[in-house]
């Protein structure tokens, strides 16, 4: 596959794709624990079909010594038994708020109060902005086929 559109060719494109990374990296700041964002941001591309995004974060997990098993369940993740229960609820919350147009009524009061018995605040907002910011990513890179396969580890900063 073909990208329809190069971020870094285009200005406007690259403009927004540096305050989206400007954006990210507060969240990567955050309190939040990176093996959480990583897991989020997976799962939220798996929903989103997100090839380039799928392969990014699970080579990036992986490379920061997130196992396999985990990985690969992330998918099914309610079935799973290797998940804590903070990881349990930030991923409920990510599935709830990428699929907020599927709900009446966006997402349910018992998600947020599972997220907010595991998370302080400014977790949740470092939570509730990677959420967001996840899925302006895989819209700009589904919108324009960017492919997948040939990410490394820290490619992008």
């Amino acid at each position: 596959m073909e990208a329809r559109l190069y971020y870094a060719d285009n200005p406007v494109a690259a403009k927004v794709g540096k305050y989206l990374v400007s954006a990210s990296k507060i969240v990567h700041d955050s309190g939040l624990p990176a093996s959480t964002q990583e897991l989020v941001a997976l799962r939220i591309s798996q929903i989103n079909g997100c090839g380039a995004c799928v392969d990014m974060h699970t080579k990036d997990a992986a490379h920061a010594g997130e196992t396999p098993t985990r990985l690969n369940l992330v998918a099914v993740w309610r079935e799973a038994t290797v998940f804590t229960d903070a990881e349990r609820a930030a991923l409920e919350l990510a599935e709830q708020g990428t699929r907020v147009g599927d709900a009446a009524g966006g997402v349910p009061d018992q998600t947020w109060a599972n997220a907010s018995a595991h998370y302080d605040e400014d977790q949740l907002a470092a939570l509730v902005s990677h959420i967001a910011l996840m899925n302006a990513w895989n819209r700009l890179n589904v919108i324009t086929r960017q492919p997948a396969g040939d990410y490394t580890p820290g490619q992008w900063g």
